[in-house]
């Protein structure tokens, strides 16, 4: 993976209910160098993240797959950022996501096609993995892209399992895509000049 410039910046914005999201949006950042921006239980994100939003050449949204779909603080997010995206502050802007779920499946793809619907609304455009998925008979718990997701890192964890047992694999493949999504965003905003 190409080292991204430091002058790219890039924010993760999450919402995590029992830290195993936190814990990914922490290996995304950590790829990335990016800053982290929780959303709060109560579905907001404070008065001082929204310009670091506007300023980011890069954003990645997180999220755990609830019920089929991001959770609700992740929603109200989302409708909340329409005065952005009325004034097109976020246009043109790199964009990525990644999520957590307890079941294997979990309808992960639903939330990941939410985030990129979400991109695609503000005129972002979004970065894919570009990891083999983990799928033979030899694959472990801890290899690289072991849910087989194009789109961004799927993670699964047990619902009994703490964010400390988490797969290794799962946050690597969370730190290995933020890492890429920073070196797109570098790569774009030097083809257009800047």
């Amino acid at each position: 993976m190409t080292q991204h410039s430091s002058t790219i910046k890039t924010v993760v914005v999450y919402h995590s209910g029992y830290g195993h999201t936190a814990r990914m949006a922490a290996a995304v950042a950590k790829g990335a160098g990016a800053i982290l921006l929780a959303i709060d239980q109560d579905g907001n994100l404070s008065d001082e993240a929204w310009p670091l939003l506007a300023d980011a050449n890069a954003i990645l949204f997180g999220s755990p797959t609830y019920m089929g779909g991001p959770s609700w603080q992740f929603k109200k997010f989302a409708d909340a950022s329409s005065k952005p995206w009325f004034e097109g502050r976020w246009q043109n802007k790199i964009f990525g996501g990644f999520t957590n779920s307890a079941s294997i499946n979990g309808d992960k793809l639903n939330t990941l096609a939410y985030f990129f619907l979400l991109a695609g609304q503000h005129g972002g455009i979004w970065v894919s993995m570009d990891i083999k998925p983990a799928n033979l008979k030899s694959s472990q718990r801890d290899d690289l892209n072991r849910m087989g997701a194009y789109i961004g890192p799927m993670a699964q964890t047990p619902a009994d399992a703490s964010p400390e047992e988490m797969s290794t694999g799962d946050l690597e493949t969370a730190r290995y895509y933020g890492a890429r999504v920073a070196t797109i965003a570098t790569q774009f905003r030097s083809s257009q000049g800047e």
